[in-house]
């Protein structure tokens, strides 16, 4: 099996284990995916409504909410070729456990929110590579190659954003917890084939 290379803000690669996992699960790790971007869109659309007179993280979480959606409607349409119904799916304790590592108060509250999106599309980014290094079916995994580079812009915006409207001497600080947070979640393989276990 293929590998990436370390992706920036990540502490640690995925395991070969997750990837094994997931290719013997497609189907399940594709109506994963419809869930993931779903969710992607409504994380940026609460953040617009959070931070209403934040004018460039209005104009750029406005192009991600879109682009979330398109990617829906994209794995989506994979999911109807493959005859996989849509169907709710218990979630790893991936999302929850980083969103529950945000703190509640501001200005604390943004920097944590944009830094744990960060991490999500970070890690997205990275397990899609790796799909699309992998998967078997070649057209599927040109629909991830073709993803990657969406996932890579996310996580950026995210990260600049957390540059432009908090402080920057706590960021990095910030990030280096979030992101062992964020690793020691997934040190042990979820049982049941998510994008994020």
């Amino acid at each position: 099996m293929k590998t990436l290379t370390k992706i920036k803000l990540l502490c640690e690669p995925t395991s070969p284990e997750w990837l094994e996992q997931a290719l013997h699960n497609l189907d399940t790790i594709l109506l994963d995916h419809s869930h993931c971007e779903r969710k992607a869109a409504g994380v940026a659309v609460n953040l617009l409504f959070r931070y209403p007179s934040h004018t460039e993280l209005i104009h750029q979480l406005t192009a991600i909410a879109k682009e979330e959606l398109e990617h829906f409607e994209q794995v989506n349409q994979w999911l109807q070729k493959r005859g996989v119904a849509l169907a709710p799916l218990q979630p790893s304790p991936y999302g929850a456990t980083l969103k529950g590592a945000i703190r509640r108060h501001e200005p604390d509250r943004l920097l944590d929110s944009l830094l744990v999106s960060a991490l999500i599309e970070a890690r997205s980014h990275e397990r899609l590579g790796l799909l699309a290094e992998n998967c078997p079916d070649v057209e599927l995994a040109k629909f991830y190659r073709g993803l990657m580079a969406s996932e890579a812009r996310h996580y950026g915006i995210y990260w600049v954003l957390a540059h432009k409207y908090c402080d920057k001497h706590q960021i990095e600080p910030r990030l280096q917890e979030l992101a062992h947070l964020e690793s020691d979640i997934l040190r042990n393989l979820h049982p049941e084939p998510r994008i994020h276990s």
